[in-house]
């Protein structure tokens, strides 16, 4: 939750770089942490928990603006999709931590709570959207890769990603260019960075970045639109009549970090992101010979035939504009040298508006518009919280007993805003088979409009103890009540043991939650999917739990998950330049989150919105998660330079163990649950500095994993292989205040297999793949500090 003020100002610098031994052997600093311990002298090689820690020079080892890519390359189990045309997904892309969900990973920054995203993506996961928080305003990522619910609350299942925002003095400006070999694609990034100093006492950081990137294909033609154009050769039919890749991308983004002190013993501090992003993608093509329930003429609209306005058919036009915006103030400082305090207040929101362009509401016939704005998604979050920190000393230990204590208010409202009436509208022409609502995207209509909450109040207890020199314990509790579903308890029990000043062993065992957002349990949607064998569209509705309907066919108020985690292994460091660790952990996750199945509308039962099939959230099954972490760097002096080699690997499974849910009662869904992610991801990378110039080399593997049509009936499954990926990279210092670097990520110009089940709509590369299947990378950036 909330670091120490004596921690936060110990954590702000930077570790020193530890001097060359006699052997060549370089030890590696050990930087301070702030997450997972609320003491101020843990280092990572100290803790009872892993923590990945990546300064800025790691951050900024990796080619994107996209703090999602950048963990993806940093942290072994982080794993994210492409989703290339995937509705919302495609901007607000789903991320995993050890194989969970994207909602069971919380998100801090500078320790405090980061919002949700409005979107609710794969299997209705609500989870922070990190693209929307600037890399270059970046100082440090924290990752506790262990079960903290008892220390930090609801989402910290699979663990805690925390984002120190940068301080430090002086002004930074860096251009950045980047294009694929296949000549798309190109970016452009400029980030700002200026840090200085206000008053007798106080000092802030301001930043700002402006991103732009150009749409991506990686397309064929379809065989159908082939077979379009040979029936009509009058027509010249674009080529490729859809394209399948990345978005069309702008985003701004600025923030500030500041604090001054009030007084030697207090000290006011908050800091604020602001982001605005555009993104526009292409939906799958509309061919006039066989998509009946556009094309199809009636005499109920004479004269009306929509080939006169898309003879060549259409791709809808999906556009997503994002706000988002979040902002802490606080207070911290001491009563004595002992005994700290830390007060705050934070507001954060995320709002998507979606439009629609060159389309049709068919069942509306000539009276219906060509672009839509289909409504507004809104998430709200306030809290406030209050931490106080206690080092007690007694006699016969070693160093202080670590009291923690706090309690923490939280609020959270979901909103959804009604599109056009056009955009989800049903026609007249919907009884003779036109498709009714916006082809492509329905709209949110006005029976899904409203506006749902749910408070929360926390209080907890995290004491650590040093038993000895080479034994300390750790035990956390945490009381919360929710006021949608009322009260939960999780505690976690962690410990370490010194077999030497150089190697210990460690472990925890914690229970843990994530509760169900309002978002979750109170709103309805509405669906379009393309069947990719008949290649016709199917609409399919999602209700609240406590729609009549829902209720009818089985639905239920959801409840929390809740989890069982236990974490074992050892950690290690040298002075001859060798650090590490290796953990395994078992995660037991009940009352797990995913979409009921699919129900067909009783007859006789109102279905004035169409659909084909309707269904619910469920919290109705349970997994096992397995896995093994290991993470090993060496720093040594190689001639006249410095040589840090680093490997970071994980094996993870899922396992669906129980429930009444469609991943337990049907064979294919469990199939695409437990095998959609690599079980196996690993980087191995060697960063070698020497005078002014720095030389990157990087392997990136991950292993082979499941992908499925998603047909409405008559999945189809493909297995993908493993993969490598070289990237390499060198920087050259002109002056102390200018460098240029220059990279290409997948130097070998690597592709997977082809996804043969998707080949009717001209897709050649997976849309779910975890890694770009855009091809080979290039990019510059230039760089100057004042």
């Amino acid at each position: 939750m909330n670091a120490l003020f004596a921690n936060q100002a110990q954590a702000s610098g930077d570790a020193p770089a530890a001097p060359a031994s006699a052997s060549d052997a370089i030890e590696a600093p050990q930087a301070v942490i702030v997450t997972g311990t609320r003491g101020s002298n843990r280092t990572q090689f100290d803790t009872m928990a892993p923590v990945d820690v990546f300064n800025r020079e790691d951050i900024g080892a990796v080619e994107s603006s996209d703090l999602n890519d950048v963990l993806a390359q940093l942290v072994p189990s982080y794993v994210v999709q492409r989703l290339p045309m995937a509705d919302g997904q495609v901007f607000v892309r789903p991320a995993t931590l050890r194989g969970l969900s994207p909602d069971q990973t919380l998100v801090l920054v500078n320790g405090k709570r980061f919002h949700r995203s409005a979107l609710l993506g794969a299997r209705g996961a609500q989870a922070p959207d990190l693209a929307q928080i600037p890399v270059s305003a970046i100082k440090r990522i924290e990752v506790l890769r262990d079960g903290a619910s008892a220390q930090y609350g609801s989402d910290a299942i699979a663990g805690v990603i925390n984002i120190i925002l940068d301080d430090t003095p002086g002004t930074e400006v860096s251009v950045h260019h980047s294009q694929y070999s296949e000549g798309d694609g190109k970016g452009n990034e400029v980030n700002l960075k200026t840090g200085f100093a206000f008053g007798e006492t106080g000092k802030a950081t301001i930043f700002g970045a402006l991103a732009k990137s150009d749409p991506t294909s990686r397309t064929r033609q379809r065989a159908d639109a082939i077979a379009f154009q040979n029936a009509h050769p009058e027509l010249k039919v674009p080529n490729p009549v859809q394209r399948w890749g990345q978005p069309e991308l702008d985003s701004k983004r600025i923030g500030f970090n500041a604090s001054m002190a009030l007084s030697e013993t207090t000290e006011l501090y908050g800091f604020g992101l602001f982001s605005r992003s555009d993104g526009t993608s292409d939906f799958n093509w509309r061919n006039p010979d066989t998509s009946t329930g556009a094309y199809k003429t009636s005499s109920l609209f004479p004269g009306w035939d929509l080939r006169s306005l898309y003879p060549l058919g259409f791709s809808p036009s999906y556009s997503n504009d994002q706000d988002d915006l979040q902002l802490v103030a606080g207070v911290r400082g001491h009563f004595n040298d002992r005994f700290g305090w830390d007060v705050s207040a934070s507001y954060g929101r995320n709002r998507i508006d979606y439009h629609l362009a060159n389309s049709i509401n068919a069942s509306m016939g000539p009276t219906s518009p060509t672009s839509f704005y289909l409504g507004q998604l809104s998430q709200v979050e306030k809290i406030l919280n209050a931490n106080f920190n206690y080092e007690l000393p007694v006699a016969s230990l070693p160093q202080p007993v670590n009291i923690a204590f706090g309690a923490e208010a939280r609020n959270e409202t979901y909103g959804v805003k009604a599109g056009d009436v056009a955009s989800w509208t049903v026609g007249p022409g919907a009884a003779i088979g036109l498709d009714a609502n916006a082809n492509g995207a329905p709209g949110f209509s006005d029976r899904q409009e409203g506006s749902w909450g749910q408070d929360s109040y926390a209080a907890y207890l995290d004491v650590e103890v040093p038993v000895s020199k080479a034994l300390s314990l750790g035990g956390a509790a945490r009381y919360e009540h929710f006021s949608e579903f009322g009260s939960t308890v999780n505690g976690k029990l962690s410990a370490r043991y010194a077999l030497s000043d150089d190697l210990a062993l460690r472990g925890s065992y914690s229970t843990g939650f994530r509760a169900p957002t309002p978002g979750q349990s109170n709103t309805n949607s509405t669906n379009q999917g393309l069947d990719t064998k008949t290649l016709l569209l199917f609409t399919s509705g999602r209700l609240a739990n406590n729609d009549p309907l829902a209720i009818l066919l089985g639905a239920q108020a959801l409840k929390p998950e809740k989890s069982k985690n236990l974490s074992l292994g050892f950690t290690w460091k040298t002075p001859a330049g060798f650090s590490g660790s290796v953990d395994v952990y078992d995660i037991k996750v009940s009352d797990r989150f995913s979409t009921s199945a699919a129900f067909a509308v009783p007859a006789g039962v109102a279905n004035p919105l169409r659909y084909t099939s309707v269904s619910y959230f469920t919290n109705d099954f349970d997994t096992t998660t397995r896995g093994i972490d290991i993470v090993g760097s060496h720093l040594s002096r190689v001639g006249d330079g410095k040589l840090n080699l680093t490997l970071a690997y994980n094996y993870n499974t899922t396992k669906v163990d129980g429930g009444k849910s469609s991943l337990v009662t049907n064979p294919a869904q469990r199939q695409v649950f437990e095998e959609r992610l690599p079980r196996q991801k690993a980087t191995i990378s060697g960063n070698y500095d020497l005078g002014n110039w720095n030389a990157l080399a990087r392997v990136r593997y991950y292993g082979a994993w499941t992908d499925n049509s998603g047909n409405a009936t008559g999945d189809i499954f493909q297995r993908f292989g493993a993969m490598q990926f070289l990237d390499l990279a060198a920087s050259y210092k002109i002056s102390d205040k200018q460098s240029v670097r220059v990279g290409i990520d997948n130097v070998l110009d690597k592709y997977p297999d082809e996804a043969t089940f998707q080949a009717s709509r001209g897709l050649i590369y997976s849309r779910n793949a975890p890694y770009d299947t855009d091809g080979r990378n290039l990019y510059v950036e230039y760089k100057v500090k004042f």
